[in-house]
């Protein structure tokens, strides 16, 4: 879910959205797409899925989602693969 067999996009663009000036304010669509060289659908199905899975949550600002990082989600997430879940 997280490697994309190509190029681990999900996991680069969680760990953009943890950069403390990406963080304070999350990251639009439009933002993923031009920092990861994206068309604007696949970075909005990558944004999608993660936020589908727990590890992303939108927040809308002045009518657009604005996406951050689930910090908590994302600690219980690596708990359960550090016991070999």
């Amino acid at each position: 879910m997280l490697r994309n067999p190509v190029d681990g996009t999900r996991l680069r663009i969680l760990a953009w959205l943890k950069e403390p000036a990406v963080a304070e304010h999350g990251a639009t669509v439009d933002a993923v797409a031009t920092r990861f060289a994206l068309p604007r659908p696949v970075a909005l199905t990558h944004l999608r899925l993660l936020t589908a899975v727990g590890l992303l949550r939108a927040d809308h600002a002045a009518g657009r989602p604005h996406y951050r990082r689930d910090e908590v989600r994302i600690a219980e997430t690596a708990r359960m693969f550090e016991k070999g879940w």
